[in-house]
């Protein structure tokens, strides 16, 4: 066992002096457009707390910084500022736009990268890119603002400020001696043929919450004298639960001098009101950049930062050292522990890397996978938010306006918790889908936090009342695909296959009794009319169908009809969900209750029902309609239109595009081996079964194929292999869903547009390989023809999991028209090798992911920093939407592994 995984399993325990969790990375590297640090009246998160505002005002709710680091409540936080001397402000925070000013919505316009992290964060790597010229905020709000949705966004490296590799690389290191003892070495190399100087000020602070708690405010000490200065934690409560943490020093080797503010709001600048602090948050910014005298010569504050001025020449480096430890007696704190640590750190998360990571994948691969699981390290994310509170305001500020009133049905909800979040800039909070596929992930790393991410959506104090799972905090009422159960057992089987034995059926009965109230949440909720047809809004897929699936009274409105959606997915997500309950139950047979076999059989009819209303002809109030189209051999929404002043008199529309809400049709799969149950079960499966098909033998064929081979094993889903074919046709044909890089949201063949007449209004839809070209259904996140990772995964997983019931005499023509038959294993296969094959260098030497970004593509300081993107281009695989999604993207590392089902 590595040394990191040691430390991993101690780090649980309860022995304090073992937790080598609490610090971590914590502190997101840009906190807005966060709906907690939005108190206007319009909902406006973007702009209540602008860039502009950022480095005056104190937050609320979190922090943020480059490279930043926090405790496990982000109550003392340490982060990078740096200064090129022509830049009008600090570089504390990234930079980016806003949905407003984006021609494809928000965007961040900077480059930072992830380069390592270990599960314990025992040893970190991160890595910016800092211009020497001034810092184009203005060039990038307005030429963008001057795009449309056909043009290209207009990045930073567009605007010429990297131009003669004028710029530094700035690496942070982080590598902890013990739990609360931090090594941390800042490397500054200038990239540009002439020497130049830049400012380091590193910065250590306490979140603000006296003043919203009316306490008294902790404060930090400096001692300037001697080689080593000093920064110290003092106050009141320091370890309280409500407190600042256990008392810290961060030493400084060698710092020109030593500034200090405090962390509170400089309201004289926003607002032109008083009064404000002598020297405010904003206070060490305005003394570098201006020369204001806005820092405090006693060395006191809540917010404190060290300064180098350091000058380097061309093609050089300098070296930047500082320690926060718990230990305020160190003697000789950069003296042989401290390079020996950062060493022994590096070549212990390399030991731990090399079990990990498969050794049979080539050296290219290897780092693309350990940059995906850093990114998936770095974005663990402290997430503070008791709504209540929030609705209500504090009580030492003024009472929020009247239209404050976002996620007001959800007041029981408080969160204090470190979490997995998509990405850790911009809004940096959890999503419930991407929570459930990032876990899966973190199983692999640390299985104990990948299961208290699921465990902690289900708490009562996240769950609803009525049994819903937050979606994101956005609008915790949206719905997301119900995939807590699948990532559970995913979870589960890692472990267990990790560690042997029975694997942790404690964690996954918790999650099935959570899962009971989700179902039946989701049964109540979203049936369409009792029919077993399901609704659920865009679920996830943004603006993928010709209709706003989340709002289609828009469009009623303009039709004066009522208007309802049996979608296609919605169905499938609810069958893949009884499927993976049914699964949960068995398993659970082992801990000896047999009302899990009741259970089990339960789910086992709900499926059958699902599969008869997805398959056949739903009679609504005698109006028939059908989710499954005989002629296409395709599964499409069907659109309910209903008179307002008379709802008898009613229509059905399929929305006849090809998309994946008729693709995941085919995720729910389940292989039922009878004979592979304990004996007990196996005799009440079967009987139960077999009284089922009694009662409803018109039912089961279309919800079970039974093993050719004789055995007792019987296929469960919606397909049997004839129309698996049939669908496959469409998803492996390259002039349809198939891309050289992966399955698309929307078939090439809507080059051509699909257009549906619905009550005289002509609605239109075309494919998009890349960015949308419309602001329709939230379109800066597009499923109109780019390749998303999560869908991909889950329709390898589901391939191969057919595989295994249909065996290698089961073909299909892949690509569709090659002539090539291929068995679904191979297909599979294939499937990954394409997903791969965006993050790895082709013959060319170019990775697809960087698109024609030849910086990117060639130069040896950048074409190795793997950025995980969000989703991909249609036809060429280019990286797409956010730039560090590993919250979607991380499953890169499970295709990697090799790992499809």
């Amino acid at each position: 066992m590595s040394d990191e995984s040691k430390r991993l399993k101690a780090a649980y325990a309860d022995d304090p002096s073992q937790r080598w969790v609490y610090w971590g990375p914590y502190l997101s590297e840009r906190q807005w457009g966060t709906v907690r640090e939005d108190y206007s009246d319009n909902g406006d998160a973007w702009n209540y707390l602008p860039h502009d505002h950022a480095r005056s005002r104190a937050y609320r709710w979190g922090e943020d910084g480059l490279a930043g680091i926090s405790d496990d409540k982000n109550r003392l936080c340490f982060a990078l500022a740096l200064w090129n001397g022509r830049d009008a402000i600090l570089k504390e925070r990234l930079f980016g736009l806003t949905n407003s000013q984006g021609n494809h919505g928000e965007d961040v316009k900077e480059y930072y990268f992830f380069l390592d992290n270990t599960p314990t964060h025992s040893w970190m790597r991160w890595l910016y890119k800092y211009p020497q010229a001034a810092y184009p905020y203005s060039d990038l709000v307005n030429t963008n603002a001057a795009r449309g949705k056909q043009d290209f966004e207009y990045e930073l490296i567009d605007t010429g400020v990297f131009d003669g590799d004028r710029y530094f690389d700035v690496q942070v290191d982080y590598a902890k001696a013990g739990p609360e003892d931090i090594c941390v070495c800042i490397t500054i190399h200038n990239r540009a043929p002439e020497p130049s100087t830049i400012d380091v000020l590193p910065t250590l602070w306490f979140r603000n919450q006296w003043s919203w708690k009316g306490t008294q405010a902790p404060t930090l000490v400096g001692d300037a004298g001697g080689p080593v200065a000093t920064v110290k934690t003092s106050g009141t409560d320091l370890s309280s639960e409500d407190g600042y943490g256990a008392p810290m020093t961060l030493y400084c080797d060698g710092p020109q001098a030593l500034y200090f503010v405090d962390n509170e709001t400089n309201q004289a600048r926003l607002w032109g009101s008083q009064p404000s602090p002598r020297y405010p948050k904003d206070g060490i910014n305005d003394h570098v950049v201006a020369g204001a005298d806005t820092v405090n010569p006693a060395l006191t504050g809540s917010k404190a930062s060290a300064h180098w001025r350091v000058a380097i020449d061309a093609g050089g480096s300098a070296t930047v050292r500082l320690r926060l430890s718990a230990d305020s007696a160190l003697s000789d704190p950069f003296g042989a522990t401290y390079a020996a640590t950062l060493a022994d750190r590096q070549a212990e998360a390399d030991a731990y890397y090399g079990d990990l990571i498969p050794s049979g994948l080539d050296d290219d691969r290897k780092a693309i996978m350990r940059q995906a699981y850093a990114g998936m390290l770095w974005s663990k994310q402290f997430y503070s938010y008791a709504v209540r509170t929030w609705l209500d305001g504090d009580p030492a500020q003024p009472k929020p306006p009247p239209g404050h009133n976002r996620n007001q049905d959800w007041q029981h909800f408080f969160a204090s918790n470190i979490l997995t979040m998509p990405d850790t800039w911009e809004y940096p909070w959890f999503a419930q889908w991407d929570l459930c596929f990032q876990s899966v992930v973190f199983s692999r790393l640390d299985p104990t936090f990948a299961k208290n991410q699921l465990l902690v959506l289900a708490r009562e104090w996240f769950m609803s009342p009525a049994g819903a799972i937050p979606a994101y905090e956005w609008n915790f009422s949206d719905v997301n695909p119900p995939l807590h159960a699948w990532a559970s057992l995913r979870v589960f089987e890692h472990e267990q296959a990790a560690t042997g034995g029975a694997g942790d059926l404690g964690f996954l009965e918790a999650m099935f009794r959570y899962c009971l109230l989700y179902f039946a949440w989701w049964a109540n909720r979203k049936d369409l009319e009792g029919g077993d047809v399901f609704t659920g809004g865009f679920l996830g897929l943004d603006n993928i169908s010709i209709v706003d699936r989340s709002s289609l009274k828009t469009l009623g409105d303009q039709i004066n009809k009522d208007l309802e959606l049996g979608q296609s997915d919605g169905t499938s997500w609810m069958g893949m969900f009884c499927l993976n309950m049914m699964d949960m139950a068995l398993r659970l047979r082992q801990t000896g209750e047999a009302e899990y076999d009741r259970l089990a059989i339960k789910f086992f009819q709900h499926f059958v029902f699902i599969t008869d209303a997805i398959n056949g002809t739903v009679h609504d109030g005698g109006q028939p309609f059908a989710i499954w189209d005989d002629a296409d051999r395709f599964y499409y929404d069907v659109l309910k239109v209903s008179d307002r002043h008379d709802p008898k008199h009613t229509c059905y529309q399929q929305i006849k595009l090809r998309s994946l809400v008729g693709v995941i049709a085919l995720f729910p799969c389940y292989i039922l081996d009878v004979d592979a149950l304990e004996a007990s079960t196996h005799a009440g499966l079967l009987s139960r079964i077999e009284w089922f098909s009694s009662v409803h033998p018109e039912l089961l064929d279309q919800a079970t194929v039974s093993d050719a081979g004789g055995g007792n094993r019987r296929l469960l889903s919606f397909v049997d292999p004839e129309r698996l074919s049939q669908i496959l046709r469409w998803v492996l044909d390259e002039a349809e869903f198939l891309s050289p890089h992966g399955v698309r949201g929307l078939s090439k063949a809507y080059q051509t547009p699909y257009t549906l007449q619905v009550e005289g209004q002509t609605l239109s839809e075309n494919y998009e390989p890349a960015e949308s070209t419309t602001y329709d259904f939230g379109g800066n996140s597009n499923w109109r023809g780019p390749v998303w990772f999560p869908i991909n995964f889950l329709l390898i997983e589901t391939l191969a999991r057919f595989h295994r019931f249909v065996g290698d005499g089961y073909t299909v023509e892949h690509p569709h028209g090659s002539g090539a038959q291929k068995t679904l294993r191979e297909v599979a296969d294939d499937l990954t090798e394409r997903m791969i094959a965006i993050f790895t260098r082709g013959a060319d030497g170019n990775r697809p992911v960087f698109g024609g970004n030849q910086t990117f593509q060639q130069d040896p300081h950048w074409k190795d920093h793997i950025l995980f993107y969000e989703y991909f281009h249609g036809d060429n695989g280019a990286g797409l939407g956010a730039s560090h999604q590993t919250g979607w993207t991380g499953l890169i590392t499970e295709l990697l592994r090799g790992v499809t089902g």
